[in-house]
């Protein structure tokens, strides 16, 4: 697997970059076919034990970036000769600007945007609804539990909780199954709380659950780990914040000082 966080990498990095031309911002116009295909079969002739998918331009001239399917990122040259991989980041006046972040950002606003919530599990506040939470979460996750336990703190608050199922141990797995049995039942709010207390409720997993959707969809949109909070505005949260902290990020609660 192609990963690394090493500071000794990223300085690395910066080297092997210096004098490309980085462009203002993430390009996401369409890839040509001829690229995608040069891409992917230079890359898969090399490893065709892994799935491959040309994302889009990346903010460097001439390089694209493209997801193995279940694992990294890499930034690709257009024919496929060279790639590195981690994270890369554009420097700004006042700050590090994770390019890859800011892409999944503006995708992950269109998508919930316009998304259906049809197939997730929503706990609403019993008043008006001043804020939601998108969460990739699993039951056997024990801060997705703790979180679980935080929703009518949350309710009360006027945030409303969307769950999306992202089963960690993969699929198929025990998890799935008892992820799938919660969106499979009739009711769903009580079924998923059941099984994120520990009890023990029969397997009953229904052939058009969305789980394995869901899963995929958390690794497009950048999820690794449970719980993955998404705000509306695109922003990424990535494991448990209490429910005050939570409160406070939407300007539910007074801050801090």
């Amino acid at each position: 697997m192609l990963k690394t966080n090493s500071i000794s990498f990223k300085l690395a990095l910066g080297a092997v970059i210096t004098g490309l031309v980085l462009l203002s911002e993430v390009t996401v116009a369409e890839v040509p076919n001829s690229v995608i295909n040069t891409i992917t079969d230079r890359l898969s002739s090399a490893r065709s034990d892994l799935s491959f998918r040309v994302v889009g331009r990346a903010p460097i001239q001439g390089f694209y970036e493209v997801q193995i399917q279940s694992g990294a990122v890499l930034y690709v040259s257009a024919d496929g000769e060279y790639f590195f991989d981690g994270d890369l980041y554009k420097v700004n006046a006042d700050q590090f600007l994770n390019m890859r972040e800011v892409r999944l950002k503006a995708e992950r606003q269109a998508l919930f945007a316009s998304r259906s919530t049809g197939d997730m599990i929503i706990f609403k506040p019993a008043e008006q609804t001043k804020a939601v939470m998108n969460v990739f979460t699993d039951v056997d996750c024990g801060y997705c539990r703790k979180l679980h336990r935080e929703v009518p703190e949350l309710n009360a608050y006027g945030i409303e909780v969307r769950y999306l199922a992202y089963p960690r141990a993969g699929i198929p797995s025990e998890t799935y199954d008892k992820m799938a049995t919660a969106w499979c039942a009739k009711d769903q709010q009580d079924i998923l709380t059941r099984v994120k207390n520990g009890d023990d409720i029969a397997t009953a997993v229904c052939d058009n659950n969305p789980v394995a959707e869901h899963f995929a969809l958390g690794r497009d949109l950048g999820v690794s780990g449970t719980p993955s909070i998404i705000l509306m505005d695109g922003t990424m949260i990535p494991g448990y914040q209490p429910a005050a902290d939570l409160a406070k990020i939407f300007g539910l609660a007074e801050p801090d000082y």
